[in-house]
Formats: structure tokens, C-alpha cells, sequence
């Protein structure tokens, strides 16, 4: 099975992914058996939820690898739950002159990120889709793939200071009677 996957990745490599989508069918049954009655069974561990985290640099770069990633998981038969931008983090790095405090260059550096959630993935199809994803890995751009996390989806929602704001004047007014 994990042959037949590399195979199919290679086929995708030499064709171009915007023009043709290949649509591969996996054949799981036996030769005298009806597929349905092997539905639910699995021979491969199936993984729980993973998260693909991609941070880089350059924005542009990093959206055409997040399509990237899509269009593989789609090929390799993977399902993608969800996708989602995080707000960038914003950096400024000051370069002093030697022996002085006089700055010699200022930067503003942005990290993008995005993550990518898949689920229900054999192991086979997975230490394959991260093959694939770290041999396509453009220069600047930083992998990582973890198991989902709940506490990443705190990280995603931007609090209102509107809102926080009411609700600390409500619980004094609640306070003071």
C-alpha cells in the first residue's frame, strides 16, 4: 500500500496539479468477498486527530504551500477537517553600532502561521504525507506536525477588548449590589 501511495505522489510530481486532479480509488476487498463486508475494519492503526503547522516569513509563499498541502491530502485520500490562519506575530529587532546605543538598522519581522487539521489517518498514509510535505518543503518555511491539540484552538479566536471591557463593568455592578 505504501508503494502504491509513493507511486501515485511521483505520478503527481511530474504532472502539473492545477491542470488535471487525479481521482485514485484504493482497493481494500478481497477477490471473492463484496466490499461491505470489510467496512470498519482496518488492518493499519488509524491515528487521531493531527494538526499541520506551517510558519513562515513570507506570506505568499506560505499560503501557496498551505494549497499545497490540501491538494496532496486530497490525492493521498486524507480527509481535511479544517483550516485556519493564526494573527501574525510582529517583531522588531533594533541593530546597535558597536560600543554605542545608536541604532544602526531597525526590522519589522512578521512570522506567519497557518495550521491544517486532517483526521481518521492510517499511519501508512501518514509517514508518507509527511515524506511528501518535507521533500516539497520550500526554504524559510517551518513544518510540524503534532497530534490536535485543543488548547491551539484558544490560540485561534482574537478576544474583543469591547466585550471584555462590559463584562468587567457588569461583574463590578453585580459586586457592588
Amino acid at each position: 500500500m505504501a508503494l502504491n501511495l509513493i507511486k501515485q505522489i511521483t505520478v503527481l510530481g511530474q504532472r502539473s496539479l492545477t491542470t488535471k486532479i487525479l481521482s485514485i480509488k484504493f482497493y481494500t476487498g478481497s477477490l471473492y468477498e463484496p466490499d461491505y463486508l470489510q467496512t470498519g475494519k482496518s488492518n493499519v492503526p488509524l491515528l487521531p486527530v493531527i494538526n499541520v503547522q506551517i510558519k513562515s516569513y513570507d506570506y505568499p509563499v506560505l499560503e501557496c504551500y498551505q494549497s499545497y498541502v490540501h491538494k496532496l491530502a486530497d490525492v493521498i485520500q486524507i480527509d481535511v477537517d479544517n483550516g485556519w490562519p493564526l494573527p501574525p506575530q510582529e517583531f522588531k529587532i533594533q541593530k546597535y553600532k558597536t560600543g554605542t546605543t545608536k541604532i544602526a538598522s531597525e526590522y519589522n519581522l512578521k512570522i506567519y502561521e497557518r495550521n491544517i487539521q486532517m483526521s481518521e489517518v492510517s499511519s501508512v498514509k501518514c509517514s508518507v504525507l509527511i515524506r511528501a510535505l518535507e521533500a516539497a518543503l520550500p526554504q524559510g518555511v517551518i513544518l510540524n506536525v503534532n497530534v490536535y491539540d485543543p488548547a491551539l484552538e484558544q490560540k485561534r479566536y482574537i478576544p474583543d477588548k469591547e466585550l471584555i471591557d462590559l463584562k468587567s463593568a457588569l461583574d463590578t455592578l453585580k459586586n457592588k449590589a
